[in-house]
């Protein structure tokens, strides 16, 4: 099941609740609480997931805090691989890489522990997932901290890109991208 048909994106897309107007006017949220609280579509889109990854010989998925970390885990877990969280500044108990990226108004940042992938492997694989892609700076920001620790995001996964934003654009520079769903 490596890609999927109408009608098995519908039957996830059918599984996501949406919200007008949060957290602000204007904005449409994709709600995913609703695809995680629902068994049968949380375990057919992991088995799409891994079906698609088996063969990648991953060493690593690496999820973007918080959501990411939902996904990124339960897939490392069914392709027995290592599961590492992307955390913002200061949620990490050990010493820390970061990276940095801008937002309409500032600059935020994402970090790793400094041995998040050094594992006796030699050039690591990495898998990237989250949620949603919108903007794009945090997900731009994780693949070059996963890329600035000697490891390869060999790909960035979305459940649903946010298409009209265009935040996979700069990503696709770089390092391919899947999106499960494409919305607007």
């Amino acid at each position: 099941m490596q890609t999927l048909s109408l009608n098995d994106k519908n039957y996830i897309i059918d599984s996501i609740r949406n919200i007008s107007n949060y957290p602000k006017p204007g904005i449409e949220f994709k709600d995913i609480t609703t695809l995680l609280g629902n068994p049968d579509v949380f375990h057919f889109l992991l088995d799409h997931l891994t079906s698609r990854y088996e063969s990648y010989g991953l060493d690593y998925i690496a999820g973007i805090e918080s959501r990411g970390f939902i996904f990124g885990a339960a897939l490392a877990a069914r392709l027995r691989t290592r599961f590492v969280p992307i955390r913002k500044p200061g949620k990490l108990p050990y010493t820390t890489i970061s990276e940095k990226y801008s937002l309409e108004y500032g600059v935020d940042e994402v970090e790793i522990h400094i041995d998040a992938f050094s594992h006796g492997i030699k050039d690591p694989k990495v898998l990237l997932i989250d949620d949603l892609i919108a903007t794009g700076g945090t997900a731009n920001a994780s693949v070059n901290l996963i890329n600035k620790t000697g490891s390869k995001c060999i790909e960035v996964c979305f459940i649903i890109n946010l298409v009209s934003l265009r935040g996979d654009e700069e990503i696709k520079e770089h390092t391919p991208v899947y999106s499960v769903l494409e919305t607007r």
